[in-house]
């Protein structure tokens, strides 16, 4: 079958024989007829089948033949929701090769940028609108966006949706379009959760189903292996396999966003172009990292699964699982970034000890037991848990001194009229007399002479000393002249009698003041000055 033998229009023919695309897929052979003939569409399908053209081409040329309005006060007539932003951006870019030869207008709205730019193409017209459900919420909260016109609804990558916890924002959004019998919507998944078909339920009206391959089933152009290795070899059994040079462009998944960065430092580290791409980067900075993949700048790309959905690479060579992903589902969503347009691919995956139940899990869900490559440079070592490391021991408690060798404690005081001999209490006959302290032994250094806790008193103040002695200020500048001079003592006469004790400091005699300044004086000439006079 042939695209023209679908029905399409000569503009969309034309524009997908310069694309190189020679027959329809499996997928676009069942949904665009279905979609052209009006009717809702549930497409199961795997990852990498043709999903975006079977349902863009067909949209295109319903609008088409509707015609196209002119002008601002147009309204948007198909919405498009995808889970990412690089997924937006690559449907957007299909909507615009699809369509290069029809007058219709679309944009793509996503988080993570300024919004000044979308709201101005927004206010400027468009037909078909690709979005995220964050940005559009936002959007149409600021009354930008008005969904009251659309007629076709997409909601592509659903399962994604709901993995992502976006589930939410589309039952948000399918609030402010019209009810389901004014429009079609067209639902699109890798993967039919429960979850899924009861959100179909209830959003499609009389749907068609189209399943081409299995659900969750892996394409069989896609050669897999495995590698168990232990955690601490896994960077190097990843430089080691990056020595294939047939291996030219290279995906790496991990789990984290962390793992993401580090794998790709150590991998720069060690000469090879890698960059990172994962939620806390930037928009301009993903886009950045896929452009030079795209282009070869890089060798690898390391990501987390949120660009597992979003990279669509014709001729991706190979896609290396780092971390075993715990959902199995999520599996089938990495390795078919390659494989993609009928291109053969391979998918490697690192598997150490704690990972083996995922691995089983992928298994059980693909229905295929994934090779194991043995020969290589790091096998696994470890063949049962790590322990845990054991807990400190508990400390002794010291044996039971006997009774008879127990200190006494030490009797306390009661209150008046119990243990008090002065206030006539018990009788004071049988206490014992009290007994002198002792000087008690230093805790410090039995060899010290002083006691340690032995009180220590100062000597007696002699009479007339002042209890404390002020310090006393340095001569100003202002003063200096008059302390300057000083009396010429007189020689002490020799005397027997006992000298008198000297005046105590605190009633010192103050030095003498300076003489007051007279009014018009100056202060340091002294020079009568002229006072002018207000008034």
């Amino acid at each position: 079958m042939t695209f023209k033998e679908l029905g399409l229009i000569p503009a969309l023919l034309r524009a997908v024989s310069e694309l190189d695309y020679v027959a329809p897929s499996p997928i676009q052979q069942q949904a665009i007829p279905a979609v052209l003939a009006g009717r809702d569409l549930i497409g199961c399908a795997q990852t990498g089948t043709g999903k975006t053209a079977a349902f863009a081409v067909p949209i295109l040329q319903r609008m088409s033949a509707a015609g196209h309005k002119k002008g601002k006060a147009q309204p948007i007539r198909a919405l498009v929701l995808t889970p990412t932003r690089e997924l937006a951006l690559q449907i957007k870019e299909s909507f615009d090769a699809y369509g290069r030869y029809l007058p219709l207008k679309n944009t793509v709205i996503f988080g993570g940028v300024g919004q000044a730019p979308q709201v101005a193409a927004l206010a400027a017209g468009v037909d078909i609108l690709v979005a995220t459900p964050g940005r559009l919420n936002d959007l149409i909260g600021q009354g930008h966006i008005d969904l009251s016109g659309v007629q076709y609804f997409v909601l592509d990558e659903a399962d994604r949706m709901l993995d992502m916890g976006f589930i939410q924002d589309v039952k948000k959004v399918l609030r402010h379009l019209p009810e389901k019998g004014r429009r079609q919507t067209l639902l699109f998944s890798a993967t039919m959760p429960a979850e899924i078909e009861a959100l179909a339920n209830q959003i499609l009206r009389d749907p068609v189903k189209v399943a081409v391959t299995p659900v969750s089933s892996t394409v069989d152009a896609i050669r897999q292996q495995v590698y168990k290795v232990d955690k601490a070899n896994k960077r190097h059994l990843l430089l080691a396999l990056l020595q294939d040079p047939s291996l030219r462009s290279v995906l790496v998944f991990t789990r984290t966003k962390h793992g993401a960065d580090r794998v790709a430092k150590d991998l720069n580290r060690a000469g090879v172009a890698a960059m990172a791409i994962h939620g806390n980067k930037s928009q301009n900075a993903r886009q950045n990292a896929l452009e030079s993949f795209k282009t070869g700048r890089i060798r690898v790309l390391v990501a987390t699964d949120i660009a597992a959905r979003g990279i669509d690479i014709e001729e991706l060579s190979c896609v290396i699982n780092f971390d075993l992903p715990n959902v199995p589902e999520t599996y089938v969503h990495r390795i078919g970034r390659t494989g993609r347009a009928g291109h053969g691919g391979l998918a490697i995956s690192l598997c150490m000890y704690e990972e083996l139940p995922y691995l089983r899990e992928i298994e059980k869900l693909i229905k295929k037991t994934i090779p194991e490559v043995t020969d290589h440079p790091y096998p696994m070592q470890q063949t049962a848990p790590a322990e845990k490391a054991k807990a400190a021991p508990e400390p002794q408690k010291a044996s039971p001194v006997p009774e008879a060798q127990q200190p006494k404690k030490k009797r306390r005081r009661g209150k008046k009229g119990q243990d008090n001999p002065a206030s006539g209490g018990r009788d004071s006959s049988t206490q014992p007399a009290p007994q002198p302290h002792a000087p008690l032994a230093s805790p410090i250094s039995p060899a010290r002479s002083t006691p340690a806790f032995v009180e220590r008193r100062r000597p007696p103040r002699p009479e007339g000393q002042p209890i404390f002695t002020l310090p006393q200020r340095p001569a100003s500048s202002r003063l200096a002249p008059a302390l300057s001079h000083k009396t010429p003592e007189a020689p002490a006469a020799v005397s027997s009698a006992k000298p008198a004790d000297p005046p105590p400091t605190f009633f010192a005699a103050d030095p003498p003041a300076a003489p007051r300044r007279k009014k018009g004086e100056s202060l340091l000439h002294r020079r009568p000055q002229r006072i002018r006079r207000q008034g």
